[in-house]
């Protein structure tokens, strides 16, 4: 049985850096071909909201890679870097404003095991089984990815918030304090 209840698409429907900040605590659901579900609890987030973001990969307009960011809320933006690794995005806000979450870092939603596991982009994916294949799926009516709420609270206080990492060619817009995370956790990325 998939843990909690998946998120309305009303919850992407808001500000990217409010969503990327309300993410946190929330379960990231991976139902496989093979009907096993694996979840991880988010723990780290940043946030990528419109075309002047020079940090986004809508920055340029709309491309086959970036196409789901032009959709509607609630629908998965997944794309790969380095030929290797996949990072797995929310898109929110309204339809054809280009913006979506990077979910950085999932935990173990129980807490314990290798908390590194799934500490970065592109290991969570390779933890859930995420790849390409699953850009443009819908996240609260698909069945193979979605996120959910199991009624875990994240106090304020436990909130962390800086710079977004790795994107230092965007200028002023790589300073924005657009990275969330819950402090002391083991698995946020480094």
């Amino acid at each position: 049985m998939a843990p909690g209840i998946r998120l309305p698409r009303a919850f992407y429907a808001r500000h990217t850096v409010t969503v990327a900040r309300d993410l946190l605590g929330k379960l990231v659901v991976r139902r496989r071909d093979d009907g096993t579900v694996r979840a991880g609890r988010i723990v780290e987030t940043e946030a990528y909201h419109g075309p002047a973001d020079q940090a986004s990969h809508a920055h340029r307009g709309p491309t086959a890679r970036n196409a789901p960011m032009f959709g509607p809320a609630g629908v998965a933006y997944v794309y790969q870097i380095y030929g290797v690794w996949f990072c797995l995005n929310a898109v929110t806000g309204r339809d054809r404003f280009p913006a979506a979450v990077l979910v950085r870092a999932v935990a173990p939603p129980g807490g314990g095991g290798a908390a590194k596991d799934g500490a970065g982009p592109g290991r969570l994916c390779r933890l859930l089984g995420i790849d390409k294949r699953l850009s443009g799926v819908d996240l609260v009516t698909g069945e193979e990815l979605w996120i959910a709420d199991d009624g875990a609270r994240v106090p304020r206080r436990a909130v962390a918030a800086g710079p977004r990492v790795n994107v230092g060619y965007a200028g002023a817009w790589a300073a924005r304090p657009w990275r969330f995370w819950l402090e002391g956790d083991r698995s946020v990325s480094r």
